[in-house]
């Protein structure tokens, strides 16, 4: 599996948030041009590098990141609701 794309939802919480590219990369200790990498799928993050920014935004790592496609977090939010 190594090599495959890593989807994620980082523009989306970043941009919900307020937080600019390089705040949220001096956040978890990078170059604000990784962030960019990240949110087009150009880059996979090292897992320490994806545990770093789901603890800034406080959420659990298969919120944020999958190796499917990511639905929309209301589509998310919607079938946690309904999972007894």
């Amino acid at each position: 599996m190594k090599g495959d794309k890593i989807y994620n939802r980082l523009s989306v919480l970043r941009e919900e948030r307020g937080l600019s590219r390089k705040e949220l990369a001096d956040k978890v200790g990078v170059n604000f041009q990784t962030i960019g990498y990240l949110e087009r799928g150009e880059y996979n993050p090292s897992l320490d590098l994806a545990l770093d920014l789901c603890a800034v935004f406080g959420l659990p790592v298969e919120l944020v990141f999958s190796r499917q496609p990511l639905r929309p977090l209301s589509e998310e939010l919607h079938t946690l609701k309904q999972t007894p």
